[in-house]
């Protein structure tokens, strides 16, 4: 039996989260929970702040745009393309393909209502330049 996982999903980076209020939320996951906070940008009438709760643990980012109580939860893949056909081949069916600032990105959802998404790190670069900003 082959350690290798078979599917194509490499590693979770974000839990792209709801938030009613996010510096509050904000607030809570650094004061509270000792998170470290990586940004709050807010651009185009979103607010959005990136937390580090655990070392090697993903992101959390707290946004006011998403609708619904459920985050989603985004995968980092080898290569974007044959991820989407692979998925594809199991039944998957996408449900928006966008642009995210670190690369191609495709939301879906699972039969059950979880919400997933798969992105390929084809720019690294965009990490570094939101590191530090504080916008509200």
């Amino acid at each position: 039996m082959s350690d290798k996982h078979p599917g194509p999903l490499l590693q979770l980076d974000f839990l792209y989260t709801p938030s009613l209020d996010v510096a509050a939320d904000m607030a809570y996951f650094v004061d509270v929970l000792g998170g470290r906070l990586v940004f709050a940008v807010e651009a185009m009438g979103t607010r959005v702040a990136a937390i580090d709760l655990a070392e090697g643990s993903p992101l959390v980012l707290l946004t006011d745009h998403l609708t619904g109580e459920r985050p989603i939860l985004v995968y980092r893949v080898e290569d974007f393309t044959e991820a989407v056909a692979s998925l594809r081949s199991r039944g998957w069916e996408e449900e928006r393909t966008f642009e995210i600032p670190h690369g191609p990105c495709c939301s879906f959802r699972t039969p059950g209502g979880h919400r997933v998404a798969i992105y390929q790190l084809i720019r690294p670069e965009a990490a570094a330049h939101f590191q530090g900003r504080r916008d509200f």
